[in-house]
């Protein structure tokens, strides 16, 4: 039988071969949970800071409800607008009233009066 130097290396000693081979294992083992971990914790801040995350969805959902009360609002300004709009069209009355109060106008014998807008200055005693 012929005598070859890694099995006769290993035959000598079986424990050292055994124990680098178990101590390389562990040491990949380490590694492997490390990068798994780490891994996980750039996976969970891309979960809640990402471009699409948590904070974004936040933000996105309060800025929905923002505009969605704008548009409530809108929508009922606008209705007002409407009602204004058909009085100026059927009622004589508005119309006159509308004139008096944009283009200053008045009735025969009447004076309209125009003051001064109040100033400012806090300074006066």
């Amino acid at each position: 039988m012929g005598y070859s130097a890694t099995n006769g290396a290993a035959a000598a000693h079986p424990g050292i071969f055994a124990r680098v081979l178990r101590m390389a294992h562990v040491g990949w083992r380490r590694v492997a949970t490390v990068a798994a971990a780490a891994l996980a914790i750039g996976m969970g801040y891309h979960v809640v800071f990402g471009q699409n995350g948590l904070t974004a969805y936040q933000q996105k959902n309060h800025d929905a409800k923002a505009l969605d009360r704008q548009l409530k609002s809108l929508a009922h300004e606008n209705e007002l607008l409407k009602g204004h709009v058909d009085r100026l069209k059927s009622d004589p009355n508005a119309i006159e009233h509308q004139a008096r109060e944009e283009l200053h106008y008045a009735r025969p014998g009447e004076v309209i009066y125009t003051l001064p807008a109040p100033t400012s200055n806090t300074s006066q005693k």
